[in-house]
């Protein structure tokens, strides 16, 4: 079978590729360039100012390192268009009306497996393949997306706006292995990139100081910080934006004389009137919802009953929390909670599971408690 294979740079797509050319597959190596930082205007990304070679040459450059070394031709595309138009014009309007969104999901949804799913078809590719922690299974002819075997790099949360289209044409070489024989098989090949870490930050962009890096394009609008609780000022803010529901870090809030010193939480953001609401204390009730509204809603294999009792994960890495899911149309659910749990966030995916199988999600919309809108 005739592969195309995301190679990132990175220890996982090069291993991914080959247990690809171990089973037996054509492989075509293929290089995303999805960013322009010099076009978009992101100077910290400049490497004439950083002085060092931008980051994502280096990744180029080691991806086509790890094809040499595994044999296999290495292509290069360029999807930054559509990575503009697709995800980060998503992510800027989202950031503007104060939520917090993920665009790797939609990076995935986009660009990885529609894009660059296109590239490789026309290409004369069967299948394309991808270094991600996750598993698919056929029955009956419709492909399950699951749960890794290593549930630590588990990747299905990213991966829940994918459609069944998409995962049909999808293999992942990673599915039955952790990150450590990845490491010790890269290791075992000679790949210079066997102790490379791991990606981290942005799909495409990577690791910026997120602040200054969002001040290129969303212009700051200070206001206040409130504590919730008293109503009382404690300092400005840069913007409601840079912050997200269930933040303590880079609040700027040091211990305030004659008060307790339980450390600050983002539990509110009032964007019209640019009004930033923290309390104090990691378990403190506003950062506490009971339900949630879902919308932009994507079903990957199978659409559960209206009324089944469901696992979420409503950030990534986080344990499956209980859930009851009711229809509201189409494009929309309520997920009513087990019990209340803490910083559900408008802007950021809820992801239904089914057991190990990963049944697509949407985007938070809205958060409740006690039939309460609590988010605004």
């Amino acid at each position: 079978m005739k592969v195309m294979l995301g190679l990132s740079g990175g220890v996982d797509s090069a291993v991914a590729a080959y247990y690809l050319k171990k089973q037996g597959h054509e492989v075509i190596a293929c290089f995303m360039r999805n960013w322009d930082a010099l076009a978009s205007g992101d100077y910290l990304g400049n490497p004439t100012i950083n002085n060092e070679q931008c980051p994502q040459e280096k990744d180029y450059d080691d991806a086509v390192g790890v094809a040499k070394k595994l044999g296999i031709p290495l292509l290069r595309i360029d999807f930054i268009k559509e990575y503009w138009d697709e995800v980060f014009a998503y992510l800027l309007d989202e950031y503007k009306h104060g939520r917090t969104p993920n665009p790797d999901i939609f990076c995935n949804r986009y660009i990885k497996f529609d894009a660059f799913l296109q590239f490789a078809l026309k290409q004369g590719c069967d299948m394309i393949a991808m270094g991600h922690y996750a598993k698919r299974v056929d029955k009956d002819g419709v492909a399950y997306l699951l749960k890794s075997f290593d549930k630590e790099k588990d990747q299905t949360y990213f991966l829940s706006q994918i459609t069944q289209k998409q995962l049909s044409y999808t293999l992942f070489p990673l599915s039955d292995v952790n990150k450590a024989e990845v490491r010790r098989v890269a290791k075992e090949l000679g790949l210079d990139i066997a102790t490379k870490k791991d990606s981290t930050g942005i799909c495409f962009i990577g690791e910026r100081r997120f602040k200054e890096f969002l001040q290129n394009f969303i212009p700051a609008q200070k206001g206040k910080i409130i504590d919730i609780e008293t109503n009382k000022y404690i300092k400005d803010h840069d913007g409601v934006m840079f912050y997200t529901i269930g933040q303590r870090k880079g609040l700027g809030i040091g211990g305030i004389s004659g008060e307790k010193s339980d450390s600050y939480f983002v539990v509110k953001k009032d964007v019209k009137n640019s009004i930033l609401y923290v309390a104090r204390g990691e378990e403190n009730q506003y950062l506490l919802s009971d339900s949630c509204i879902v919308k932009r809603m994507n079903y990957i294999s199978a659409k559960p009953r209206n009324g089944a009792h469901l696992n979420c994960k409503f950030r990534y890495r986080q344990k499956d929390q209980g859930v009851t899911i009711e229809y509201i149309d189409d494009d929309s659910v309520k997920l009513i909670f087990d019990k209340p749990y803490k910083a559900v966030t408008p802007g950021q995916a809820a992801v239904l599971y089914d057991g190990e199988i990963c049944l697509g999600g949407g985007l938070i919309d809205s958060t409740y408690i006690n039939g309460k809108r609590n988010d605004i």
